[in-house]
């Protein structure tokens, strides 16, 4: 049975934790959004579909892979809402991220506890590259 207490903490923690994402979902969205409308999406696009194809992703994809490699997950959640992606598309990209997320803290952590930079890089980005390619390939 849950306590009082209990419900209150968990209330409490819960909120604080949608606040924590909330600083940085709605600002990313928002930019995200802003920068569609002005065809500034299009444009990184333009430059980054050859490697983005390689995962069977459109150009626009590219945004929220770096979002989510350079700041975290949820920068890249808030990213490819406002792009219309499709699930196959929101499917590539979450696994892609799960696999090389938040890169330069991570990296950092790595590396505090005596694991090279170089390798744990290559190798996040090799397995969100081979997943992307499969994933493509399956789906």
């Amino acid at each position: 049975m849950i306590t009082k207490d209990t419900f209150v903490r968990g209330s409490k923690s819960g909120i604080e934790t949608i606040i924590t994402m909330s600083k940085v979902i709605l600002p990313v969205f928002f930019v995200v959004k802003v920068l569609e409308k002005m065809n500034v999406i299009n444009f990184i696009a333009g430059y980054l579909e050859p490697l983005t194809k390689l995962f069977g992703l459109p150009g626009e994809a590219a945004v929220p892979l770096v979002l989510g490699n350079a700041i975290n997950i949820y920068a890249a959640l808030a990213a490819i809402e406002p792009l219309g992606l499709s699930p196959k598309h929101v499917t590539i990209l979450a696994v892609m991220i799960s696999f090389s997320h938040t890169l330069p803290v991570e990296t950092a952590v790595s590396k505090r506890v005596g694991v090279s930079a170089f390798m744990i890089i290559g190798i996040r980005l090799g397995l969100a590259a081979v997943s992307g390619i499969v994933l493509n390939l399956i789906l």
